[in-house]
């Protein structure tokens, strides 16, 4: 038996097994496409297989270049069509079309374990072909928001100019200097209490 004789039983074979399966679609006599899961499934991918003039005695042409695998990342088309083409290679001679789909069902999950779904806007042409937009998100730059009292404190720092008074800062000074410098040679709680008392005597002469 030729190749075409091969061929012509196939396709006989292949519309009568998907005969009314939505999933399955018949680009040409020698091309076909297969739907591997439902729509909604996020691991769902289409499946062409294409025979040459000597299939089966070769292998056939297996590809995911439908837009519907646009989503798939390149890493985990590779990895199908490799798994694929094994099994192509183990069933050369033989009428192998249905059997490639039906492995590629069987083994939806471990082919689609690794993926992770990619968003890809597009723009539809008045022929109603798809291209896809290449986009880049612009992050936004926040700005940072003080709160009601912090914005409440700062206005009662500030004089009828708009400016901070002298010393404004003398108890954030204080709060340092408590933790390394000379307030550490108070040993006594007496001591400090003084130690403040004539640092806001200090501040009032000043000002």
């Amino acid at each position: 038996m030729t190749a075409n004789e091969d061929q012509e039983m196939e396709l006989e074979a292949l519309r009568s097994i998907y005969e009314g399966d939505e999933c399955f679609k018949e680009l040409s006599p020698v091309s076909f496409q297969l739907r591997i899961g439902d729509l909604e499934d996020s691991k769902a991918f289409i499946l062409d297989i294409t025979w040459p003039e000597t299939y089966p005695e070769t292998a056939p042409q297996i590809s995911l270049d439908g837009f519907f695998n646009n989503r798939i990342a390149p890493e985990t088309k590779q990895l199908i069509l490799s798994k694929m083409k094994e099994q192509a290679e183990a069933n050369l001679g033989d009428a192998m079309t249905y059997t490639l789909f039906e492995w590629a069902k069987e083994n939806q999950e471990a082919l689609m374990e690794n993926h992770r779904p990619l968003v890809t806007a597009v723009t539809l042409t008045s022929g109603g072909e798809a291209i896809p937009n290449v986009t880049v998100a612009k992050k936004k730059e926040r700005k940072e928001q003080l709160t009601k009292a912090q914005k409440r404190r700062i206005i009662n720092r500030t004089d009828n100019k708009g400016e901070l008074p002298r010393g404004w800062n003398w108890i954030d000074v204080i709060k340092v200097r408590t933790l390394s410098g000379p307030l550490h040679a108070f040993k006594h709680r007496t001591q400090l209490i003084f130690f403040f008392f004539l640092l806001s005597l200090q501040r009032t002469s000043s000002m």
